[in-house]
């Protein structure tokens, strides 16, 4: 293979990976203001505003601390398990669901009243928490979207950064990420499809660190040590 072949997959997968990224914000987007009915919902576009902009420097800080990483992210390989093809096959519908639940609840029809001071507690759980999976991202060259053992890239436990703390602190950051989101929108309702997919993240965390623990050799030993799963003292 040419060098120029070597370079250019790589920079082909990261436009991939932007143009994923972009799109489905842009779907989301869509269907929050379909569903609402109107332009005139500023909580959306604070929404909107700020996973784009938490993107846009996740993305940055990672293409320069773990490059490599964003060439395998958003990518579902084949040996990835049958379980976490599971949890996207339902999770991802579920993300829509909220999107339309919330535009029909805050600003169609009425449904539940959520006070607007709200907002700035969604925004103070949502930044700190796109905060702490951006630094597992960026530290973890192994933080693949999805759950398997990376054997053609010399998969390894990570025991540093965030990981010093709680084995699975991305997702640690995605449920307060989630929890969040309704705040910021205005809707009670969306917590009903948000609270299954966070149900489903902790099941998700449960099947992943006992798949590690099963074929990742040393991550029994981190796991001794490092003795939480997502909640230190709880869990």
């Amino acid at each position: 293979m040419s060098t120029t072949t070597k370079n250019t997959q790589p920079r082909s997968s990261r436009a991939r990976r932007i143009a994923k990224i972009s799109g489905f914000l842009a779907l989301y987007a869509l269907l929050l203001f379909l569903s609402a009915g109107t332009f005139d919902w500023p909580r959306a576009w604070i929404f909107i505003g700020l996973f784009a902009a938490t993107l846009t420097v996740s993305g940055v800080v990672v293409h320069k601390t773990n490059p490599g990483l964003i060439d395998h992210r958003g990518e579902i390989e084949p040996d990835t398990k049958k379980f976490d093809k599971v949890f996207y096959t339902v999770s991802l519908p579920l993300f829509l669901i909220m999107a339309v639940g919330a535009g029909f609840d805050a600003v169609r029809f009425h449904w539940s009243s959520m006070p607007v001071s709200l907002v700035a507690v969604g925004i103070a759980l949502s930044v700190p928490a796109h905060a702490l999976v951006m630094w597992a991202m960026a530290t973890n060259a192994h933080f693949e979207s999805t759950v398997r053992i990376q054997k053609e890239r010399g998969h390894q436990v990570f025991t540093g950064g965030p990981y010093t703390y709680v084995r699975h602190p991305g997702y640690v950051g995605m449920i307060f990420m989630y929890t969040g989101m309704p705040l910021i929108l205005g809707s009670w309702w969306a917590f009903v499809p948000i609270c299954v997919i966070i149900v489903l993240v902790v099941i998700r965390t449960g099947l992943e660190d006992r798949t590690l623990h099963r074929e990742l050799p040393g991550y029994s030993a981190y796991a001794k040590k490092t003795c939480f799963r997502l909640l230190p003292g709880i869990w």
